[in-house]
């Protein structure tokens, strides 16, 4: 197996995707039929590192706003169904042909529309303690369409404010120092403090996700991210998507990972039609803490279904 790791960049309209690779990159900067792994929510393509001593092909992107992917233009905002579109867009650029994925928490439910709604572009669907959507009941979507613009306008307002205090250049230094750390070691702490990863796991994902300057390191994720969202997808909605996709499903989970994809099993796997689970120790991040034996459940996975 290779254990070279490459940086590879995909430009997608204003979008510069960043990601990392285990497979020789041609000259045309591509990575042929790739196992494609798409990582979570404010987390970054280190997610996958850990995995690569064990697979061949590994291709992990950086989503936009997340690791070393450029930020969305400041008209524009973190819709679900935008990454969804940014999934198609990297296949239309590249010429993929249909492509086994690996998708970790926001990853898999970004991966799972995409096989519902192309079924022709996906092989095979691994989730990584993901399954199905965070979803919202019909009577809450008045409020939460408040909620989630509330939320934009309020991250608006706070950079109207700081901008007036410096000119452009200055307030970009000025909001790194807000929010940056001395060393590497004390952002790797304030990572740990909001998850269940292990310092290993948590200094790979900071890595990648932070920038160093003269103040410190500051995160290189879009403030954007933490905006609320002010739609989301009904339970019945939801398990219409499930419901389309025709592909092969396994999920891997970790026994100490998020309640909500226990919940999730119980909800969802009777709406899709080829799925299997296993459960490993381990948390929300299993992958990484058992990359040994999430990789041989996933080449299994793909090689009984060849």
């Amino acid at each position: 197996m290779q254990n070279d790791i490459a940086d590879i960049e995909y430009q997608l309209s204003s979008l510069s995707i960043k990601g990392l690779t285990n497979k020789r990159v041609d000259k045309h900067n591509n990575v042929e039929k790739p196992l494609l792994c798409l990582h979570g929510w404010l987390d970054n393509a280190a997610s996958f590192l850990p995995l690569m001593p064990y697979l061949d092909n590994v291709l992990a992107i950086d989503w936009p706003g997340h690791g070393l992917s450029s930020h969305r233009s400041s008209d524009a905002h973190y819709h679900f169904v935008d990454y969804v579109y940014d999934l198609l867009a990297l296949f239309d650029e590249n010429s993929w042909p249909a492509l086994d994925i690996v998708g970790h928490s926001m990853g898999g439910m970004i991966a799972s529309v995409f096989a519902a709604t192309f079924p022709e572009k996906v092989k095979s669907l691994t989730l990584i303690d993901s399954i199905g959507f965070i979803t919202a009941e019909a009577e809450t979507t008045t409020e939460n369409l408040r909620q989630g613009l509330l939320s934009r306008l309020k991250l608006s307002n706070k950079q109207k404010h700081q901008q007036l205090k410096a000119k452009q250049q200055e307030q970009a230094q000025k909001s790194r120092k807000i929010k940056s750390h001395a060393n590497l070691d004390s952002a790797i702490k304030a990572r740990l403090s909001v998850s269940d990863l292990q310092y290993g796991d948590a200094k790979l994902l900071v890595e990648r996700g932070t920038k160093q300057s003269e103040d410190g390191f500051y995160w290189c994720s879009d403030p954007r991210l933490m905006t609320k969202s002010p739609l989301r997808l009904s339970t019945s909605q939801a398990q219409q998507i499930i419901s389309s996709i025709d592909i092969p499903v396994q999920l891997i989970y970790g026994d100490k990972g998020m309640d909500m994809v226990k919940l999730g099993i119980e909800q969802y796997k009777i709406h899709f039609k080829c799925f299997k689970s296993t459960m490993l120790s381990g948390g929300h991040h299993v992958h990484m803490e058992q990359p040994k034996a999430t990789a041989a459940l996933i080449a299994y996975f793909i090689d009984r279904i060849s």
